[in-house]
Formats: C-alpha cells, sequence, structure tokens
C-alpha cells in the first residue's frame, strides 16, 4: 500500500482487512483507536482498492473489445442451420443472431464510454496545465458583470418616469411576500442553463467512494490527510456541505439560521427560471422584478467544477475558489459527484434519503464509509425525529392567521386553501397538548401534566386531523416556501424599522406585534436573564420551519414511529416529539444499493448494538458482516487500567441510584481522589455520570472539607453546562498545568470534574499532561425512567430475540452504559508516545459480560484490584517512570 511513512504494523493489518471487505462487497465495522493513524489507513487502504479496481475494470474493457473487433466477421444469420432449434424452440441461427446482437452493442456501449472519460480525463488534464485558459475564463466573466451593470443602468434610466402600474397597495418588498399561483401537481424540476447540455445531465456515475463524518471540521482533517497522501495529486475528490458552510452570497448568509438560508437560496433560483417566462410574456401586466443569485450561473459553476476536480481541495478552499469566480460552492460542488472518485459529505447529507436524493448522491455499486460512527444509530434517530414546542405552534399559528389576513383578497383559491389547512392542523396540535392558540402559551395551565406516547395512528386519530392529508400539505410547504414568506411578513411588520403605512393597518398588526412580544418576555420570565444571542436565535428562526420538520417527519414515518406528548407546566413549555424506534429502515436502503460499507471508528466497542439494531434489523445477511478491530500502537506499559473493587476505608463502590447518595460513598470518592492527586502530576480528569450528581458530590465535599484538601494538590475545574463556556475552561485547565510543571512547589496540577456524554466526554483530546489519569465514577446508566428509552426498550424486546440469555432491552442499558465509559476513556491516548492510567471506580465494571464490552486494546491490559493499596502500589510506580522519563 503507498503510504507517506513506514505503517505501523496495525495500520497494515487495516488496510488489509480494508481492502479484502471492499474487493468482497462485505459490511463492515472497524474500530482502530485515536492515535493510531486511522484516517491515513483509510485513505490509503480504499484508494488502492479503487486504483486496482479501474485498472481491472480498463483491461477488462480492452479484452471485451479487443474480441469485439475480431468476431465482428462470425457467423452470419443464413449461414447457421435454419433446422435444428433449441430447448426453448427457438432457432440455432436466431439465438446466435440475438447473442451477436447483445455482443455488438456492448462493444458499441463500451466504445462510447470509453471515448466520452478520454474526452472528459483530457479536458481536466488541458485545466490542469493551462493557465492561460483559467485567464481566459477570468477575463470573460469581468466582461461579462461589466456589460450586466451597463445593462442595468440602461434599464433605469428608461424606467424612470414611466407608473408604477395599478397595482400600488403593495410596495416593492411586499410584493415578494406573495406565493406565486400553487400547482400541486407540477413536478417539473428545470435547471437554469441546463437545456442546452443534455450530456452532462446524463454525466455517467463513476466508481467512487463515500466518506462521511459527523462535523466540517472532521471532514476539511480528512481532506488535509488525503492531500498529504501518496493519493493527493491524482484523486478527484469534491467536499459537500450545507448551504450555511458554502454559500458565497453575503445577503444570504447574513440570515444565519440554515433553513432560512435554504428557503431563501431555493426562492433566487424560482425567481431566475420565473424571470425567463416573466420575459417572454412583458406585454401583459408587469410583474415587480424578483432578486436572483449572481453566483448562480451555470457556465461559472461549470468552471467551478473543473477546477474542484483537478486539485483537491476542503470547504475553506471550496469557498475562496466560489468568490474568486464568482459561482456557488453548493452547485457548483454537486455537478462534480458524476466525476469525483471520492467524495466527502457530513452524516445528514448520505443518511437522509431526501437530502441524499437533492444533492444528486447516487448509491447503486458505489463504496460508503462512515467515519466516528460510534454514535451512527442515534444520529439516523436524530436526523428523523423532530420536536416543536407549544410555543412554536402558538406563535406560528398567530402569525399565519395574521399573514392570510393581510393578503387574503391576493392569495389564489388553492393557497387559501392550503394556508387554513395548515392554520387547522396547528390548532388541533396545540388542543392536543391541552392548550387554545388564541391565548398566550406562556400563560395557559396545562391540567394533566406528563408524558404520553401514541402511535402516528393514534395520534392523527386523537388530533382529529386523519381527515387532512399530510402529504400534500407538507409538499405544498415545500414548493410554495410558506414558511419563507411568513418569515419575510414577520420581520417586516415586528422590526423597530418597519413603517407602516396606516392607522387601520396599524390595528390589524398590533396584535401579531404585542403577542410576538408577550411570546419573547413570557418565555423569559423563569431561569436566567436571555443572553443577546438568544434573541437573535428567536428572531432567526421561523415557527412554521420547525414545524415543517415535524410534519416531514410524521409523512416519512412507518408503523415503528411514535408522537411523543410531552405536557408540562404551561402550554408554551409543552411539545410534540416524532421519535423513530428503528433507525435500520433509512439504513436498509444504504447497504441495499452500495457494494461496501465500512462504518469506522476509534471506539466501536460494544458492536452487539451495530449488528443487532442496525444491520440485521436492515436485512443484511450475517455472512456479509465483517468486523475488524486493532491494538493501540503505544507499548503496553504506557497505560494502565485499573478496576477498583473498594475504596481506602475498605467500602465496596457500588454506584447504584440507591446507594450512591450516601454520605460514605461520596467521602470514599473523596478520599480515593486526595490519594491519587498526591501522586499523579498533570492532569487529573473524572468523570461522573450526570451533572446533577456531580453537583451533589462537589457540594458535599465543600461541606466536610475534602474539597480543601484536593484543592492544595490541584486546582479544580468544573466541566460548565454551556456550551460556548467550554473552550475557555480547557484554555484555563492547560494553563495551570503548564503552569505547574514549569514552577513546581505543591500544587503538581489541575483536576477537572466532567461529565460523561456532557461536551467533554466526546472529541476534545486529553493528552499528554492533559490526561495523566482519567477516573470514572460508577457506572452511567441511561434513565430508564425515561418514556422514550421505555418505549425503545419496549420495542426491542417484541422485535429482537434474546442475546445470551439477557433480553434485548438489558442488552440495550448495558450497551448504551459502555459506549458512553468508552468514548470517556478514550480521551486520554492520543499518540504513540501518550501514557495514562485509568481508574473504573465500580465493582461491576469486573463482572464478565461488562468487561468483554470495554474497547480490545484497554481490555487486554486491565487489572482487577478487590483493595485500594494494590492499585494504589501500581499507581506509584507509574509515577517513578514518570519521573524517570522526566
Amino acid at each position: 500500500f503507498p503510504f507517506p511513512y513506514t505503517p505501523y504494523p496495525i495500520q497494515e493489518q487495516f488496510m488489509e482487512a480494508l481492502y479484502g471487505a471492499l474487493e468482497a462487497g462485505r459490511v463492515g465495522i472497524f474500530e482502530s483507536p485515536t492515535g493510531t493513524g486511522k484516517s491515513l489507513s483509510l485513505i490509503c487502504g480504499a484508494l488502492s482498492w479503487l486504483r486496482d479496481w479501474e485498472e481491472k475494470r480498463r483491461q477488462e474493457e480492452a479484452r471485451l473489445l479487443a474480441l469485439g473487433t475480431s468476431g465482428q466477421d462470425g457467423l452470419s444469420p443464413q449461414q447457421a442451420r435454419p433446422s435444428s432449434a433449441d430447448a426453448a424452440g427457438e432457432p440455432d441461427w436466431v439465438t446466435a443472431f440475438v447473442q451477436k446482437k447483445e455482443e455488438r452493442d456492448m462493444v458499441d456501449r463500451l466504445k462510447e464510454e470509453q471515448i466520452r472519460r478520454k474526452k472528459q480525463e483530457d479536458h481536466l488534464e488541458k485545466i490542469r496545465h493551462n493557465v492561460q485558459l483559467k485567464y481566459a475564463a477570468k477575463r470573460k466573466r469581468c466582461e461579462e458583470d461589466e456589460a450586466k451593470r451597463l445593462l442595468q443602468l440602461s434599464k433605469e434610466a428608461l424606467s424612470q418616469g414611466a407608473g408604477e402600474g395599478v397595482l400600488d397597495p403593495l410596495d416593492h418588498n411586499e410584493e415578494e411576500l406573495i406565493p406565486a399561483e400553487y400547482e400541486s401537481d407540477d413536478e417539473k424540476k428545470v435547471v437554469a442553463g441546463l437545456e442546452d447540455d443534455d450530456d452532462d445531465l446524463e454525466e455517467e456515475h463513476v466508481t467512487k467512494i463515500y466518506y462521511c463524518s459527523r462535523t466540517h471540521s472532521q471532514l476539511s482533517q480528512f481532506v488535509r490527510e488525503v492531500q498529504k497522501s501518496p493519493f493527493g495529486k491524482d484523486t478527484r475528490l469534491v467536499s459537500l456541505g450545507s448551504r450555511q458552510n458554502l454559500c458565497v452570497n453575503e445577503e444570504v448568509r447574513r440570515l444565519g439560521a440554515l433553513q432560512l438560508i435554504n428557503d431563501r437560496c431555493m426562492e433566487m433560483q424560482k425567481n431566475k427560471h420565473e424571470k425567463k417566462s416573466d420575459e417572454e410574456n412583458e406585454g401583459k401586466k408587469r410583474r415587480v422584478s424578483r432578486t436572483v443569485c449572481p453566483f448562480y450561473s451555470y457556465e461559472q459553476m461549470q468552471f467551478l467544477r473543473d477546477e474542484v476536480l483537478v486539485e483537491v481541495k476542503d470547504i475553506e478552499q471550496l469557498v475562496s475558489l466560489g468568490r474568486e469566480t464568482k459561482a456557488c460552492p453548493y452547485y457548483g460542488s454537486r455537478f462534480a459527484i458524476p466525476a469525483a472518485q471520492l467524495v466527502v459529505l457530513p452524516y445528514q447529507m448520505l443518511l437522509h434519503e431526501p437530502t441524499r436524493n437533492a444533492a444528486g448522491i447516487k448509491l447503486k455499486d458505489q463504496v460508503v464509509i462512515i467515519d466516528e460512527a460510534h454514535n451512527l444509530i442515534d444520529t439516523i434517530t436524530c436526523i428523523h425525529s423532530a420536536e416543536v414546542s407549544g410555543s412554536q405552534l402558538c406563535c406560528a399559528h398567530s402569525q399565519l392567521l395574521q399573514y392570510m389576513e393581510r393578503y387574503r383578497k391576493r392569495l389564489k383559491a388553492k393557497n387559501l386553501m392550503y394556508i387554513k389547512q395548515i392554520l387547522y392542523l396547528l390548532e388541533r396540535f396545540v388542543a392536543v397538548l391541552g392548550g387554545n392558540v388564541n391565548q398566550n402559551p406562556g400563560c395557559q395551565a396545562v391540567s394533566q401534566t406528563g408524558t404520553v406516547l401514541k402511535s402516528i395512528n393514534d395520534f392523527l386519530f386523537q388530533s382529529q386531523i386523519d381527515n387532512i392529508n399530510l402529504f400534500k400539505v407538507q409538499r405544498y410547504c415545500e414548493k410554495s416556501l410558506i414558511s419563507r414568506k411568513l418569515f419575510g411578513f414577520v420581520e417586516r411588520y415586528t422590526s423597530p424599522a418597519s413603517a407602516v403605512r396606516t392607522n387601520k393597518e396599524n390595528q390589524k398588526l398590533a396584535g401579531l406585534q404585542n403577542f410576538l412580544l408577550s411570546l419573547q418576555q413570557g418565555s423569559h420570565k423563569e431561569g436566567d436573564p436571555p443572553v443577546e444571542a438568544e434573541h437573535d436565535h428567536l428572531r432567526a428562526a421561523s415557527p412554521l420551519m420547525h414545524i415543517e420538520g415535524f410534519l416531514s417527519a410524521l409523512t416519512n414515518a412507518n408503523q415503528d414511529g411514535r408522537v411523543i406528548l410531552n405536557r408540562q407546566g404551561t402550554v408554551g413549555q409543552s411539545s410534540l416529539k416524532f421519535l423513530l424506534l428503528n433507525p435500520a429502515v433509512h439504513f436498509a436502503k444504504v447497504v441495499e444499493e452500495c457494494r461496501a460499507v465500512i462504518i469506522a471508528g476509534g471506539t466501536m466497542q460494544p458492536v452487539a448494538d451495530f449488528r443487532e439494531q442496525l444491520l440485521c434489523c436492515a436485512g443484511v445477511d450475517p455472512a456479509r458482516v465483517v468486523e475488524f478491530s486493532c491494538g493501540h500502537v503505544i507499548p503496553p506499559e504506557n497505560i494502565l487500567p485499573i478496576i477498583l473493587c473498594s475504596g481506602p476505608s475498605n467500602q465496596q463502590l457500588e454506584f447504584t441510584y440507591q446507594t450512591r447518595d450516601l454520605p460514605q460513598m461520596m467521602d470514599e470518592t473523596g478520599r480515593i481522589l486526595c490519594n491519587l492527586c498526591n501522586v499523579i502530576p498533570g492532569g487529573v480528569v473524572c468523570f461522573f455520570p450526570s451533572y446533577e450528581y456531580e453537583k451533589q458530590v462537589y457540594g458535599h465535599w465543600e461541606k466536610t472539607g475534602l474539597l480543601s484538601r484536593l484543592a492544595a494538590k490541584k486546582k479544580i475545574f468544573q466541566e460548565p453546562k454551556k456550551a460556548n463556556q467550554v473552550e475557555q475552561v480547557l484554555v484555563e485547565y492547560a494553563k495551570c498545568i503548564k503552569r505547574c510543571s514549569q514552577t513546581g512547589g505543591q500544587m503538581t496540577g489541575a483536576l477537572l470534574l466532567s461529565v460523561v456524554g456532557g461536551k467533554m466526554s466526546e472529541g476534545i483530546n486529553f493528552s499528554d499532561e492533559l490526561g495523566r489519569c482519567v477516573i470514572m465514577v460508577g457506572m452511567p446508566y441511561p434513565n430508564i425512567k425515561s418514556p422514550e428509552l421505555q418505549e425503545k426498550m419496549t420495542w426491542l424486546d417484541k422485535t429482537m430475540p434474546p442475546a445470551a440469555g439477557q433480553a434485548p432491552s438489558r442488552v440495550l442499558i448495558e450497551n448504551l452504559c459502555m459506549k458512553a465509559v468508552n468514548q470517556s476513556i478514550g480521551r486520554a491516548i492520543r499518540h504513540q508516545k501518550d501514557f495514562a492510567s485509568i481508574l473504573l471506580l465500580d465493582h461491576r465494571y469486573a463482572r464478565p459480560a461488562t468487561f468483554n464490552k470495554l474497547p480490545q486494546w484497554i481490555r487486554e491490559r486491565t487489572q482487577v484490584k478487590p483493595a485500594f493499596g494494590a492499585a494504589f502500589a501500581e499507581l506509584r510506580k507509574v509515577r517513578t517512570c514518570i519521573l524517570c522519563v522526566a
């Protein structure tokens, strides 16, 4: 395998296993701990396979073409004996003729394919080496921009003095707030400029690898690894992203919220298509000109596509190129998909079918690699779930009602019909939560609080909306962009700058303005005062957009969907949530269509979840599933995992819901930490099962004086609940450790109290001095009283067979707990020369079923210590080693 340096043996094993899985068309679960060069192994293993596969295909094509040309002068139909017939009753000469025709057709098809491929390769090669071509394209763009500017100036000069037309009551901006006449059966998908170039529309998708990960920063990191790899120069790679990340139109970017950016972009495209028909009908009633996006130019996007295919670029480079070439990176990158060999994209784009189809992603016979996949099941569940609050429902109803009243005379019949249907749906949703849409949701108390789960049909029936076609309503929302129009209307009449022209209008809209104001004030009565950013969020996200998401989830649901009615103190605090119980239904299509699927991650244990809940339920044959797990690159002595069964005063460590609140358990935890902080230099990270328990223990230590004893050795930091404060705490924590290591003295470093499943248990590295010891207090089981979890457990027990004598629901709880543990303890070792100790404080970790769910590289080196003394002696040895190294 080509590699930028000599690979570790485990990297070679990983690449061989990956190559084998791709060649055999398997579904692979691959685990390679962080710090073992997983990204490079994935790149070099997968791209080596693709290169070899392309070569094999070229050789096969050449063989068939050679056969085809030599066999052109074969048997003619007349030469065959007309008397003989085959088993199906067809004469031999007919069979031979059909066979010959099929062979000729295939040869012709291969020739065409070769010509097309050669043409494209030559084109890209030309761009790669011909700088003049780039300058010519750039000059042409400048000329076109200048021509457009002059044309606009001429039009403005001509229009001066002309009347504004008969429809005076609405001004220029308000015209855009009214939806165009809606045709529900109009399913034409026209893209401006594509009519002339049908060849490109039908461009064949070459065999490719789709690589997806969770965040844009992870994807950018992966692209940088590709650039450094031996494949960096020759691979046609395209990075896909959301409009939020790729849009270069500042006017649209300023909208902030993803849904608003999406809607505005779609609207501008629609305006571009309508512009043509408006120009044709110019003799008729003059329409007000609508904004179109200057970056949505087919020619420029084709140029961007070619540039993307010629050289590997990450998202940031793609956006810079888009600005420079005045072409849309969002659509330009999509045009590059068919010819690309490696497509890098976020989870949602691949796992959500409507998004996948809209992006032009075709999975048939392709390879998919899903990285950072430890949360894949939860991710699929979240992508297909949606929640709306009572205050959002009431707010959307009030806004839409005001909108309908304002433009009633101008709305076409079908628009009016669908708006009335949406209003009725909103009214019924609020009624189900026990409220009334015409009253302030913040002031309406809910009589029956609690959480109820319903099947989709029961929910529709109870809401009395089973007589409405939700599919048509959802399609109307999508096509008419009504939420975007509504947002524009609300922005216009609730912003302080809005100038409302007549007293009559003032009276009409005062209700809406006051209502929105009361909503915003009502939502901040309790708790912290609102932060500035929260006001922006309230203004940016239109409530109807959230409700469209909920409708979409309802219409995409099957029998495994549930609706959770969560009734809290007031209607405003209550909510409706769609919950997906079986994520496999959405994953089934991916594994069915793809040639091979690789699910990879640093910590994939326990893998039973993936096998049973995802692959088995998606109908994957168990024989097609292959598992690979490799060790770590660190020497065995660099990690010391210990399961501690009792503390310094021989108190057995068992942090169940019943025992963990006992003062003696909290005291014992404090004593363990005090002892460890005395001997472990640098940073110590201690994970608690929840924020509440961490707070409780901290308060108890404060009272007993344990906290001041700890603070004498290590400065204590607590994980903040707010995401925007995490960075600051981490910076201070790192500074403190560095300062202590440089100055020496009594203070030896810092202690960070974190929470499992919190901001610091995933995606944050505690490498080197930042994490010389990671401690896990108890076993972080999920809250089994949660109605969502209970429903999932019931569903699993009904649909899945028991595993090793355990009910599927019990296995789920165990797996959720151990997955969270593995994610947290994996934070400590991040590279080959790193070292750390890991302490699991609970005797239940030693149970074989639980012990076997630890990652293999940790499990192999774990020691079970019944007493604290023996564990402490081991930790002192590590400290001696550290001092020797230092």
